[in-house]
């Protein structure tokens, strides 16, 4: 792996930052670390593809603090640095970071979300903060209460740009955009360069370097992936069976729907499986103490929706089951994507019924290759879908209908309503 011979000394950080790295158990950077962060500190605009478990977040949190720390401190009510993230998890793990590797160093951070009391986040951000993590919905509103000024904004980060705009933020975004200085540093980090990215980075940064950790829609090789196919009604069964026989201690569950969730996470706890559900309807207090008991041990299973699970970051976490497959063929990617992180080798499992055939086959077009299937004893199919997808283009490939539904992008439309708010919706319970 490009990178693992160079030591974090050689980028140009700064002795306090060096120190923190090694406390966290870190000697050598990532790949996107390795071309990242030397561009930061160079003053340059940054468009970065890069998953979830590359070291994005350190990769532009170091260099940050370190051009801060040359500079004056944040007056009353300024904010020298912005980290726009789409969802509370993602800002709090975000702030997590910042923390921990401006642990040395004399500058203020802070992070507010919606969801809890903003009059503490207004006491604390009239100080003014060097390093603001923030959801956009919760940072207009506090703009509007004249809590902050972005007019001195030094740099800015978009952090899953990609997620942000699917969640309805872009109207919010763009009304940030237009309360900072036009000469400003500017960070964009997604998943892939989708043209809805590249539209916003070409309005947003100047002259960028453009870095790509993986390929586009790759998961890491460092993931195992697996699918067992079994009947829809069994797929319960099947996990609790998988749990036990493999005596798993910590596993990231994803179901389509908030109601999925809670009758799954109540089922492994009546089968004396620790569990907790994570979604859009729990409040933040429910939601922090689930990832928390999950983080600790104490809660041996957190099943989540995807809308939720942005952001969970897990140390070493050793498997992610789908309980049910995306309706967005690539967020599959980003949904293994929390195992098999930092070098470390993961397992991901799907369950695939039948009736989730035409999922199957577009997640199997995004990641261009066929999931292993697995059958396990006692729950084979009583249904049974059609073949698996020749991915090789030959003559004897399976012929498929022309519609909309038969895409990789399968279901982007057509999201039933149990699932996560639509997106204006969303964006409105998610960050106020």
């Amino acid at each position: 792996m490009a990178g693992l011979a160079v030591d974090f000394s050689a980028l140009g950080l700064s002795e306090p930052l060096l120190k923190a790295v090694a406390a966290k158990g870190y000697r050598h950077p990532s790949p996107i670390q390795l071309q990242c962060i030397p561009a930061v500190l160079e003053g340059r605009d940054v468009m970065a593809a890069a998953q979830t478990g590359t070291g994005k977040t350190a990769g532009f949190t170091l260099p940050l603090l370190e051009r801060l720390r040359h500079g004056p401190h944040a007056r009353a009510g300024v904010v020298r640095a912005l980290v726009l993230t789409p969802t509370r998890e993602l800002a709090a793990q975000v702030a997590e970071s910042v923390t921990a590797y401006g642990r040395y160093l004399d500058l203020r951070s802070d992070v507010v979300f919606g969801g809890v009391s903003a009059n503490p986040q207004i006491d604390r951000l009239r100080r003014g903060t060097d390093v603001l993590v923030a959801t956009p919905g919760r940072l207009m509103d506090l703009h509007q209460q004249r809590a902050l000024r972005l007019d001195q904004v030094e740099i800015l980060v978009l952090d899953e740009a990609d997620r942000m705009l699917d969640m309805g933020f872009i109207r919010d975004i763009r009304k940030i955009l237009a309360l900072m200085p036009e000469r400003r540093q500017n960070l964009l980090f997604s998943a892939t360069f989708s043209p809805e990215i590249r539209r916003l980075a070409t309005g947003l940064l100047h002259q960028p370097v453009q870095l790509q950790a993986t390929p586009e829609n790759r998961a890491t090789p460092l993931v195992e992936q697996v699918m067992h196919p079994c009947d829809m009604a069994r797929k319960p069964d099947l996990l609790c069976h998988l749990i036990r026989d493999n005596d798993w201690q910590q596993v990231l569950v994803f179901s389509r729907t908030k109601h999925g969730a809670n009758r799954m996470a109540e089922r492994l706890d009546k089968e004396g499986i620790s569990a907790a559900a994570i979604h859009g309807n729990k409040s933040q207090g429910a939601r922090t103490r689930a990832l928390s008991g999950f983080k600790s041990g104490e809660v041996r299973v957190l099943v989540a929706t995807d809308i939720a699970a942005r952001g969970i970051d897990i140390h070493q976490l050793p498997h992610v089951v789908n309980l049910d497959l995306p309706n967005v063929a690539e967020d599959y990617v980003h949904r293994i994507g929390r195992t098999g992180r930092a070098g470390l080798n993961g397992h991901a499992i799907s369950l695939v019924a039948a009736e989730e055939h035409e999922l199957l086959r577009a997640i199997e077009r995004v990641t261009g290759s066929p999931l292993p299937r697995s059958e396990i004893a006692g729950f084979e199919p009583t249904v049974h879908s059609a073949p698996p997808i020749d991915l090789s283009g030959g003559r004897g490939r399976r012929r498929e209908g022309g519609g909309a539904s038969s895409g990789p992008r399968a279901g982007r439309s057509g999201r039933d309503s149990s699932r996560e708010p639509a997106a204006g919706a969303r964006r409105r319970s998610r960050s106020r």
